[in-house]
């Protein structure tokens, strides 16, 4: 079986989203990447030394220089023709040209897939996490999402795959890109992050989270996430949010702060290799899932841990 890959980029380097990606479609057969930007040779080049990959298309193009699905799928139906399945991680970008490429292929997408069960079966998570289900596909072509915190990422260094040079049908003319307003940050990018601080509503407001938090992470070298319940009440941007409409983080060390653990901002980071908890409330369902669990004010336990550090 011949997989397709999308390789998530910023036209310089490979997003780590793409390696946990390349994994699962490994455990499928020959795994093939596709490079779709502009300017973009530098992405294929490192693209071509990760470990199992054994060819590289590159689609150089203005119209791919942004990542817009309208453009991306109608090249990705096109090499369809000569491969099997066809992997996105399950980013914001990978969730948004999937359907696209499963619609013009006709064929239903298995999302978000844990593991590789065969060669048309996978597990996928369902109600929030609570449940695991195996599905198996009829379809002749696979597509399908990749959830990252559950495969290993693929070694960057290792791989000999060729290169070669595609051409697609170029911009389709249903979208344009206007402009990104993007964030920067010193801090480690969350899905990427060994050890992650988040704070929940109990923090009260933004100057609170920022005075409570972030020395904390700051000793700790940590990224900073946050509730959904946080991030509606304004006290950090967007993209801090752990949880279901959030991102999906499984990082060595995640340390709740002030999250009560409502069902969707667990199935978020409930993969994390230890989580530990700051509670007043005892029967906060945060605890249900905690390897360490402190019942204690935020205000003066955090505090004092930040010193001690």
């Amino acid at each position: 079986m011949k997989t397709l890959v999308w390789v998530e980029h910023d036209n310089n380097e490979m997003k780590d989203a793409t390696l946990a990606a390349v994994t699962a479609a490994s455990q499928l057969g020959e795994v093939h990447l596709l490079v779709a930007g502009q300017g973009c040779g530098g992405v294929a080049e490192q693209a071509a030394k990760v470990a199992g990959v054994g060819k590289v298309h590159v689609a150089d193009d203005a119209a791919y220089a942004n990542a817009l699905a309208e453009n991306i799928a109608p090249l990705v139906a096109d090499l369809m023709g000569h491969h099997d399945a066809f992997i996105c991680p399950a980013t914001t970008t990978g969730k948004n040209i999937a359907p696209r490429v499963a619609a013009l292929l006709d064929v239903m997408q298995i999302s978000d897939i844990l593991s590789v069960e065969g060669d048309k079966t996978f597990t996928r998570p369902i109600y929030a996490g609570n449940a695991i289900a195996t599905v198996e596909s009829s379809d002749p072509k696979l597509v399908i999402t990749v959830r990252g915190t559950a495969f290993e990422k693929a070694a960057t260094e290792g791989g000999s795959g060729t290169v070669e040079t595609v051409s697609g049908p170029g911009d389709a003319g249903l979208s344009s890109f206007v402009g990104a307003e993007l964030a920067e940050s010193e801090r480690p990018e969350l899905t990427s992050a060994k050890v992650i601080v988040s704070g929940g509503r109990a923090l009260k407001d933004a100057a609170t989270f920022e005075e409570v938090i972030t020395p904390l992470a700051d000793k700790l070298g940590a990224g900073i996430g946050a509730s959904r319940a946080a991030v509606d009440a304004g006290y950090v941007p967007n993209d801090y949010q752990v949880g279901q409409t959030g991102k999906i983080v499984a990082p060595e060390v995640y340390i709740a702060i002030g999250i009560s653990g409502a069902i969707q901002h667990l199935a978020g980071m409930k993969d994390s290799k230890t989580i530990i908890a700051i509670n007043k409330d005892e029967d906060a369902p945060i605890f249900q899932v905690a390897d360490i669990g402190l019942v204690a004010d935020l205000f003066k336990a955090v505090p004092e841990l930040t010193e001690k550090l």
